[in-house]
């Protein structure tokens, strides 16, 4: 335990990003190579190779910034004509997007410059960026984590010394020595130690994050108030659980529809950084608890929810929002009711034994249910296992301790969903080519 940093792991998980992380990586791969070369000299074509589970993740998610625009190409055509600047910002990389470069984007996609390839094979996150120029070619490529620049070339020459792949050279460290991998080490009973001697910086950056996830879910609800006046009353009631779980699918929703909003992720998604964040602050706050235990209850959560994703991937065929990051914050509800490691191996238990399962078939809209659905279920798996109840080692997937649990859910999701995501992919493509649109499937469209 002497190893881990918990600081180094909020750095390096806890990151700001602006839209979803899935087009915010796809365009900050464009904008490096973009940025490369001769900026007078035209792209003449892009050519995105990225692994299944990033193109299904931008399938149908809203882009921040662009006048409601959607999907991958739009993405690719919005990095690769950001301007030079925007590469440094990485997540957020589309808060520089201007009339300009939409006007770039469309005319890129309507000379039909953008080729898009799927690594059915790939068993990580990759976004590859190629873009030709008359008189240059430049790729940029990110391995495994969102904003883990794995290669930068210009014509063929790898340029080694490239600022932004120095500058993520840790977030790739899940073998040996990584600071992931140091994490999964750990016993719950020595999270709860690490949790309650986080350092004054950590505490700071945690409430900093969780107020400004807070703050896209009260954009959301003021950003959709007449639906919202029509059905609240039967959706939400007044307590304070279900006004979290109420923040929570607005936030999400705000987020998956493209708000121009700032959001704090959580291994790889905002929806999981909302999902954990906005729950501990507002339930700390009803039962006015000191600060200093909500920072750490946030920790807890944080850290869970990170070690959760470790079995399951960074993008995974199960929904991470509902299975990690309802884990995290049913771990971080434990802490904050003064709960000991028993307790939150039976609160795993309990969602493991309960949401495992539900899959993931990209960022949309619809995530915000899946989201409402992890908040809901994480309230009730905490409050029986304050009170001794969890499901019994005997039952499916679940096992004798939380942290085998864990193990199990990473099993079904990677081996047990190997083909999950191909089946997915062939669902969406054939309602491309069937002339399908989002808006007559999704009832949480509004416009």
């Amino acid at each position: 335990m002497a190893d881990f940093c918990f600081h180094e792991l909020l750095l390096q998980e806890w990151i700001p990003t602006v839209g979803c992380t899935e087009p915010a990586s796809v365009a900050y791969a464009s904008a490096i190579a973009a940025s490369l070369g001769e900026q007078a000299d035209p792209i003449t074509s892009v050519v995105f190779t990225c692994d299944s589970r990033m193109y299904k993740n931008c399938y149908a998610v809203g882009i921040p910034h662009s006048g409601g625009k959607t999907g991958l190409l739009w993405a690719i055509a919005i990095g690769s004509s950001l301007p030079q600047e925007a590469a440094p910002k990485r997540l957020e990389c589309f808060g520089l997007t201007n009339d300009r470069t939409l006007a770039a984007a469309a005319e890129l996609l309507k000379s039909n410059a953008i080729q898009v390839e799927i690594n059915y094979e790939c068993p990580h996150l990759l976004a590859d960026c190629c873009i030709h120029r008359q008189h240059s070619t430049a790729r940029c490529v990110i391995k495994h984590k969102h904003t883990a620049v794995a290669l930068v070339e210009l014509n063929g020459k790898a340029l080694l010394d490239h600022p932004l792949l120095s500058a993520v050279k840790e977030e790739t460290a899940h073998g040996e020595g990584g600071i992931i991998a140091k994490l999964v080490s750990l016993g719950l009973p020595e999270l709860f130690e690490i949790a309650r001697n986080i350092t004054t910086e950590s505490r700071e950056l945690l409430r900093h994050g969780a107020q400004i996830n807070r703050k896209i879910c009260q954009t959301g609800i003021e950003s959709f108030k007449e639906p919202i006046e029509r059905s609240s009353s039967q959706l939400f009631a007044s307590d304070p659980y279900s006004q979290a779980s109420k923040l929570v699918f607005h936030g999400v929703h705000a987020r998956m529809c493209g708000t121009n909003s700032q959001v704090f992720c959580l291994a790889g998604s905002g929806n999981k950084g909302i999902t954990i964040s906005v729950p501990i602050i507002e339930i700390g706050a009803h039962l006015g608890l000191p600060q200093e235990r909500i920072d750490e209850a946030l920790a807890m959560a944080c850290m869970v929810t990170c070690l959760t994703t470790s079995h399951l991937g960074t993008l995974s065929a199960i929904c991470g929002c509902n299975n990690a990051a309802g884990i995290g914050l049913a771990a971080g509800l434990v802490m904050m009711n003064n709960g000991s490691a028993k307790e939150l191996s039976l609160a795993i238990n309990n969602m493991v034994g309960n949401v495992a399962g539900m899959i993931c078939d990209g960022a949309k809209m619809g995530c915000a249910l899946k989201a409402l659905s992890a908040v809901d279920a994480a309230f009730r798996a905490v409050n029986l296992a304050m009170h001794g109840v969890g499901i019994p080692a005997s039952d499916g997937i679940v096992g004798s301790t939380g942290k085998i649990s864990l193990q199990n859910l990473g099993k079904v999701a990677i081996e047990g969903m190997r083909n999950m995501d191909r089946q997915i992919l062939d669902i969406m493509q054939e309602k491309l080519r069937s002339g399908a649109t989002h808006a007559e499937e999704c009832p949480l469209h509004h416009r």
